[in-house]
Parts: structure tokens; sequence; C-alpha cells
């Protein structure tokens, strides 16, 4: 069964790169989100809402005549995934959900749509999002993996963040966690100041068969600073998958 990749606000299908070559010979199929990966004419205007986003997913699926896939979702991609898995399990397998939530501060996304939206561009909040996506010692030790996901960020499509932001503002998946039936698999990064531990483990405890792993070293995109433990996590949660 193809396991489909979904990033993060704000990044682009390339983030999964370190994550790919660990992941042995199983089918991979990495999505963007609208406006994201350079897909600027892809951003129809904002706001967005899960459902917006995970129609995206189902649409791309048929295009390509998969019915059922594996999901691992990062933030956003996770917050997509959770949605697919309660409105259409059928399409969902077993379910990997990164550095991710439930529910996050609403105001707080709406006004960087907002700071976005005006500027015209992601540059403006492009340092502010860096420094929660790693931790410092990997940021110091890696500038070229750091340069490349700026890369990812500032050339976002304003609107497509924007809208985006819109999405997660809006969005309150906690009373439906306890209609997940795919076996699910949470991580989290001990150093994550976006999606703490505790977030995972909320969706972990509601989810009738979700666990939990955190690691260490890891801020919020625990895919490309473990990657290698990442990788593990995946191939031991689908190793059952028929």
């Amino acid at each position: 069964m193809t396991l489909l990749l979904v990033g993060s606000l704000g990044t682009s299908s390339a983030m999964w790169d370190p994550l790919r070559a660990l992941l042995g010979d199983l089918s991979l199929l990495a999505l963007d989100h609208r406006g994201h990966g350079g897909l600027a004419s892809a951003a129809p205007p904002g706001p967005y809402s899960l459902a917006d986003l995970g129609g995206d997913v189902l649409a791309s699926l048929d295009a390509r005549g998969l019915e059922r896939v594996n999901y691992c979702g990062l933030s956003l991609g996770g917050m997509v995934g959770m949605w697919l898995a309660v409105h259409h399990p059928e399409r969902i397998g077993r379910l990997v959900l990164c550095n991710t939530s439930a529910h996050l501060n609403p105001e707080a996304y709406a006004a960087r749509a907002r700071e976005v939206r005006a500027a015209g561009t992601v540059a403006l909040v492009a340092d502010g999002v860096l420094a929660r996506w790693l931790t410092p010692l990997y940021t110091r030790g890696h500038p070229a993996v750091v340069a490349g996901l700026r890369a990812q960020l500032v050339e976002t499509a304003p609107e497509g963040y924007a809208g985006c932001c819109e999405a997660i503002a809006g969005m309150d998946l906690r009373p439906e966690l306890g209609r997940i039936a795919a076996p699910t698999l949470c991580v989290a990064g001990r150093e994550d100041p976006a999606t703490p531990p505790e977030l995972l483990r909320l969706i972990a405890d509601a989810v009738p068969d979700g666990r939990l792993e955190v690691l260490s070293p890891a801020a919020h995109l625990s895919p490309v600073e473990q990657a290698p433990a990442v990788a593990a996590l995946i191939l031991d949660h689908l190793r059952s998958d028929p």
C-alpha cells in the first residue's frame, strides 16, 4: 500500500527528502498543500478549511487511482490526516501523525494570516518560524538543510500560506478523535515549542488504537532532525499492514 506523505505549513514535499531513502522499498507519494511547493498558481483566495485541504488530497488520490493509502502527516499535514481518518475512513489504512495537534491557538494563526496577506510575502515570518522548526544544535550543524527549508518557506505563495493558517485557526478536531479507527502512531519532539508532546499525548489517548513516541533532540520537524528514528518508527508501525 502506498504511503502518502503530507507536510507542514510552509514546507514543500522536498521536506521529506531526508526520510525517503530510509523507507526501503515502500511505495511513496508526497503531496503539497495548495499554494505550497512553489505552486503560487494553485493558491485560490482563502480562507481555507481542513475540508478543503482534505478534498485536495482525495482529488489527488482519485487522479492516481489510489483508493486507500497509509498516511503520514506532519503538523498541518497531520491535521488533514486526522480529518480524512474521521470523514473518509475507507481511504486511510494506517496513520502516522508527526508534530501536530487537534487544536491550536486560533487567534495566533488568524493574526499570522492577516500579517502575511497584508505584507504579500511569507519572508516576514520566516525567522520566527524557522526557530521553532529545528533545535539550535541541529541548526548550527546543518546550515545547508536550514537554507533549503527557508527557501521552501519563503517560496510559499502568501495566499496559500495565509489560507492554510486560517484552516488551522478554524480547526478543532478534539471532539472527533474517538472516531478515528485507523491504527495511529503519534510522533512528538521533546523540544518542539509549536506542538509539544502533551498535544500528541491528547491525540494518542483519544484515538482507540493510538500510541505516542517522543524523540529527543527534536523540535517541530522531527522527520528532518530525527529522520532515522522516524523512519524506523514508521516501518514498525506499517509492518502489520496487509
